[in-house]
């Protein structure tokens, strides 16, 4: 029996040490390092401003608008890159006047507190400088549900407010750069200029009673034209 706990001992005592040993050699060795993660490159699909569309959610209903990216570029994608990042959205059409048009696109006139000085605001850069659009006045008509951009005295003092033409206007053409139209819900513009119920006192400021709001504008492309029939 002695004998036997002896062996057990010594049985014991090794694989103890056996144990200690693996536990040194494993501390000892070097750790084991992972290869480098590749990282991941995220493909941004590039905007095709000329089959994008916009969508104007205002406090009245959705406006469908397409551009003519063909007779003014800097103007669509002028709009298009301020409505991505949400310039537009919260923004009020602060100028109405019944059988002429809407404008909107101020960033004052989304604090109440700027009542005084809406439609005087616009883009500006980081600096605080002012962003201006140089003209682009083409041969589309100020018809009906025309979009266009609204200005200073200068030709080139265009920045980020547009007015949707509510009746035909043509005393517009190539004083004003038309750059999309209204493709569904021209009916909304009617009930926007309605509804806003312009102060008449108030003259060409179209001074509205009752503010209207773009709530949110959305960005969509076109869909592609069907393919062809086969015969």
């Amino acid at each position: 029996m002695i004998s036997i706990r002896r062996e057990s001992g010594r049985l014991l005592g090794a694989a103890g040490a056996l144990l200690l040993g693996a536990t040194l050699a494993a501390s000892a060795a070097p750790p084991k390092t992972s290869a480098p993660k590749k990282k991941e490159t995220k493909v941004t699909k590039s905007r095709d401003y000329a089959k994008t569309l916009a969508v104007l959610k205002t406090s009245q209903g959705d406006i469908t608008l397409r551009f003519f990216y063909d007779k003014a570029p800097n103007h669509v994608k002028n709009f298009i890159d301020l409505a991505a990042k949400g310039f537009y959205d919260g923004t009020l059409f602060h100028r109405v006047i019944p059988g002429f048009m809407i404008q909107g696109g101020d960033p004052l006139t989304k604090d109440p507190a700027n009542a005084a000085v809406y439609g005087t605001g616009g883009n500006k850069d980081a600096q605080g400088n002012p962003v201006n659009v140089k003209a682009e006045f083409n041969d589309v008509s100020h018809r009906r549900g025309i979009l266009s951009m609204a200005r200073a005295s200068s030709p080139d003092s265009a920045s980020s407010q547009f007015f949707v033409v509510v009746k035909d206007s043509p005393f517009l053409d190539r004083q004003y750069t038309a750059f999309g139209e209204v493709t569904k819900g021209i009916e909304i513009a009617d009930k926007i200029v309605s509804e806003s119920n312009t102060d008449p006192a108030s003259g060409g400021a179209g001074k509205p009673r009752n503010l209207q709001k773009i709530v949110k504008v959305e960005l969509t492309e076109e869909a592609p034209a069907p393919a062809p029939a086969k015969n």
